[in-house]
């Protein structure tokens, strides 16, 4: 009988202590889980910082070419070029649907985007050299006035 109740008195002693082992490891768990949350809104502020600073220094550049092209100081057509790939890569919020808020600026692209630039296009021959530049032009010219418009409206975002 007495061998009996050592058995159980033994057996609550493990009992408890295999009780307070779990109670303390519910309570780590807690802690790294709350350590974990702030670990992950930390990351995703990080991170909603790093793409607002991107954004920043994109649109800077994309008013810098809009206002070179609208005082003359940049081709149309390599503003459209420009423009386009600048504002393609925008995130978040500042994200642009560029072909259904600037038509004439991708119609552009679309016409030019294929043509080569640069040292590629002084490697063409002469013939052509200035076909690409007259279907360049007539774009150029047929949407002048609308691409003026529009580069007014990506200058109005400007804050």
């Amino acid at each position: 009988m007495q061998g009996i109740t050592l058995l159980f008195v033994i057996g609550g002693v493990i009992v408890v202590g295999l009780a307070i082992y779990a109670g303390l490891l519910l309570v780590k768990l807690s802690k790294q889980q709350q350590r974990h949350k702030l670990f992950l809104a930390r990351a995703a502020e990080q991170q909603a910082e790093a793409i607002k600073a991107r954004n920043d220094n994109i649109l800077e550049s994309v008013f810098i070419i809009a206002m070179a092209c609208k005082q003359e100081q940049c081709d149309m057509s390599e503003a459209a070029i420009r423009l386009y790939k600048l504002m393609e890569v925008l995130q978040a919020d500042k994200h642009v649907d560029f072909a259904a808020t600037y038509p004439a600026l991708t119609d552009l692209y679309q016409v030019v985007k294929d043509m080569p630039r640069g040292d590629a296009r002084q490697q063409i021959e002469k013939q052509s050299r200035m076909r690409f530049d007259l279907e360049r032009m007539k774009a150029e010219s047929r949407l002048q006035a609308d691409i003026k418009l529009e580069l007014d409206a990506i200058l109005s975002t400007k804050v």
